[in-house]
């Protein structure tokens, strides 16, 4: 299958890249982002960066509304739709358990570990590839983007929390385990959906208006390469079950021909299967 099938991007998990090198060191940061405040207030005429900052379209958290949706934002939004809903519905389904049926605890011990693999890969890809570029370009906006890692070292927390939880129900399936491991993942649902939603309202925008097309497409390559090839429609199935038809049509329409026959003739069905060995009686939207 080949290695460009899906949407590197789409994918949103990054790898290193010798073309985004972080910068030398936090005082280069710093004065790389005054340096771009001031450069946009003279632009427009102002003395204040911050309103430069404004009338050059950068969103801040007093004007973040004003943006308009670009594709990375939107992309970006996809993904982060997967993560909301699989979080969502660990915490359901693991509930929803009978003490002792071991069958229903280890598939969704091992759909845990998928969705934690994935969301850790995302995470890493964000602090390692896709902040370093973004913050040369920022002033006032930086705390916005390093309180974006620090929340992912938080949500690291739970998520090791629930791994250790995970592993003592899986083989048993107590109810007591259970019920100690569903009130994990709620928490981890919330803590996770805050952290989002605050990435998505401050933090893109700014994504959306600094970084490049090929650094975007940069940032999914590594996810794309560790995601085994018999999973691959699956991700695709992932990202676009809770889409709308716009969204739909716009993602279908960046991927590569290959990618889209595959979904008609065979991705679809491979979705299905596993929602519904996954969810039991639940559908896949």
């Amino acid at each position: 299958m080949p290695r460009n099938l899906l949407s590197p991007s789409a994918l949103g998990i990054a790898s290193h890249s010798s073309h985004l090198a972080a910068p030398d060191g936090p005082s280069a940061v710093l004065s790389a982002r005054r340096a771009a405040a001031t450069g946009a207030a003279r632009q427009v005429g102002c003395k204040c960066p911050a309103t430069g900052l404004r009338r050059l379209g950068v969103m801040t958290s007093s004007n973040s509304s004003d943006a308009t949706v670009h594709h990375y934002t939107r992309e970006m939004a996809m993904i982060h739709q997967v993560f909301r809903r699989e979080s969502r519905l660990l915490a359901e389904l693991v509930q929803e358990v009978r003490p002792g049926d071991t069958g229903r605890s280890r598939i969704l011990a091992e759909h845990w570990r998928q969705y934690s693999v994935g969301l850790h890969a995302h995470h890493t890809g964000e602090d390692e590839m896709l902040w370093p570029v973004l913050l040369p370009h920022l002033d006032l906006d930086a705390e916005q983007v390093l309180a974006m890692e620090a929340q992912h070292h938080e949500l690291s927390d739970g998520i090791a929390e629930v791994r250790g939880l995970v592993d003592r129900w899986e083989s048993r399936a107590l109810a007591e385990d259970r019920d100690e491991l569903a009130a994990a993942l709620h928490r981890h649902h919330r803590q996770l959906c805050a952290h989002l939603d605050e990435e998505e309202r401050e933090v893109m925008p700014l994504v959306a208006l600094h970084v490049n097309e090929k650094q975007w497409q940069a940032v999914g390559e590594r996810g794309l390469a560790e995601t085994p090839k018999n999973r691959l429609m699956i991700a695709l199935g992932a990202i676009v079950e809770d889409s709308s038809p716009e969204e739909r049509r716009e993602f279908f329409a960046r991927l590569p021909l290959p990618a889209r026959v595959l979904w008609r003739l065979f991705g679809q069905r491979q979705y299905r299967r596993e929602t519904d060995r996954i969810r039991g009686r639940r559908t896949t939207a």
